[in-house]
């Protein structure tokens, strides 16, 4: 497995993190959920979001240089872009259809829980490929947030029991 560098890894996360902002957004205008059940979708989109930004600004000045200075930078995006697309929710698409598929709220948690896990295994699946000191910490702290959404996400499917 090729090693990463850390402009690679944070764009990859924000392609995931992309994909589930389309499945929750989507998720959330469905009129068979309960208000606190749009409320926790919406709190995960928002999440989403807020990934997205985070994980841009573990770049420093030298890593946004070095992006800069990439020719083939937006090659590289496509083809991470591929990566990517092995993923549960490929696309934003993949991830609308399956938050509008979704028979009832338990097959859509459980659709949002496999993707963060997949999210989660696909990272972990490639830590062992990082040696750059500052990588392995962004690869941590995206790791560390799906985890949150994973329990998260549990907690709430639980307590509709």
């Amino acid at each position: 497995m090729p090693a990463f560098s850390i402009n690679e890894i944070i764009e990859m996360a924000v392609q995931i993190e992309r994909n589930g902002f389309a499945f929750y957004n989507e998720a959330s205008k469905r009129k068979d959920l309960d208000e606190k059940s749009v409320e926790f979708i919406l709190w995960l989109r928002d999440q989403e979001l807020q990934h997205e930004r985070t994980f841009m600004e573990l770049r420093d000045d030298a890593d946004l240089q070095d992006l800069e200075l990439t020719q083939d930078w937006e090659m590289v995006s496509v083809y991470l872009k591929t990566i990517v697309e092995g993923r549960i929710f490929n696309s934003p698409e993949s991830a609308i259809r399956k938050a509008t598929e979704a028979p009832d709220l338990k097959t859509l948690l459980e659709n949002a829980i496999s993707f963060e896990k997949d999210t989660l295994l696909y990272f972990h699946g490639i830590s062992d490929s990082i040696s750059n000191p500052k990588a392995l910490v962004a690869l941590r702290r995206i790791i560390n947030e799906e985890i949150s959404h994973v329990m998260r996400l549990n907690d709430f499917k639980k307590s509709l029991n």
